[in-house]
């Protein structure tokens, strides 16, 4: 019998698997499926301080291998994510549950963060640095060393649950970003977050989405996400949590090999609602094929040669 469970800060996971936020909604929707408890954990929809729209539409197109999306962070906002979805999930979901946050400003996500932070259920805190700075000049938090940091202090100083900063993978260096973190007190990093690309349609001539660029997410990443991982777990000695276009038991196993002690799935949720449930029980038939017999045990296993 292998052992797929893990351990992340603390809190140990059935196994590995954690659907990805924005594709999973707040659970619920997909309770109504499968049983969601199957899941090592979930990480909840993109939650900031206020209510957000999101963006105009069209906001997803298609991709060779994968797709863009630029839905702008649409939520209710934390007040109503406390008050109405947590206490849903709550009725279909028993285990900790991984509350991502976005912000605009240092400000806004250590007060998102402090909220949540009270929330039982709550095990850790995923905090999205990819988002503008609207005091910076719009650049996002995670490409600049400093303001990933400032945020992750901010953060830190107002909650007790474990913090992940969730990395941009539109950087030079995303381990200088990474290490930046770890500096100022993150208990762990995310990573990748979507990469930033275009689509024209030839008829209009114009970009397909009416945001103009979005977020590239799907198996074309998977590569580019393996490699930051790697580089990544050379630079910083917290837990990581490897994403970006993981579609199988296989992507899985070769992320953990590359330095993930956990494992994001996003899009592959948005194509088959049933992705990561079924990538959770073909995990064992994997395991076997490779001789693995304990998953915690390959961890960073790529860096032993």
């Amino acid at each position: 019998m292998v052992d797929t469970r893990v351990t992340l800060s603390g809190i140990t996971l059935d196994n590995p698997v954690i659907p990805a936020s924005g594709t999973f909604g707040y659970g619920h929707e997909f309770a109504e499926l499968y049983d969601i408890n199957c899941l090592g954990a979930f990480s909840f929809k993109g939650t900031t301080r206020a209510p957000r729209f999101g963006n105009p539409t069209p906001r997803i197109a298609e991709a060779p291998a994968g797709m863009l999306n630029a839905v702008g962070l649409q939520n209710p906002g934390v007040e109503k994510v406390i008050s109405e979805e947590l206490p849903k999930l709550r009725e279909v979901f028993r285990k900790p549950v991984m509350a991502n946050v976005s912000g605009f400003s240092v400000e806004e996500y250590a007060e998102t963060c402090a909220l949540l932070d009270k929330e039982e259920q709550v095990g850790w805190l995923e905090v999205n640095i990819s988002c503008p700075n609207v005091h910076g000049g719009g650049m996002s938090f995670g490409a600049d060393p400093s303001a990933a940091a400032e945020v992750t202090k901010a953060v830190k100083a107002v909650t007790r649950k474990p913090v992940f900063m969730k990395l941009s993978p539109n950087v030079t260096d995303i381990a200088a970003i990474a290490k930046a973190c770890e500096d100022a007190g993150a208990d762990g990093v995310s990573l990748i977050n979507t990469l930033l690309a275009m689509r024209i349609d030839l008829k209009r001539r114009k970009p397909l989405l009416a945001n103009r660029t979005g977020g590239l997410s799907g198996p074309a990443v998977f590569p580019v996400a393996v490699r930051m991982v790697y580089q990544v777990y050379e630079a910083v000695s917290i837990p990581i949590i490897g994403m970006g276009g993981v579609s199988s038991a296989e992507d899985v196993i070769e992320l953990m090999l590359a330095g993930a002690s956990a494992v994001e799935v996003g899009a592959a949720n948005l194509t088959d609602p049933f992705a990561a449930r079924d990538i959770i029980k073909d995990l064992p038939r994997v395991m076997e094929q490779y001789g693995i017999d304990t998953l915690s045990e390959i961890i960073g296993g790529a860096h032993n040669g």
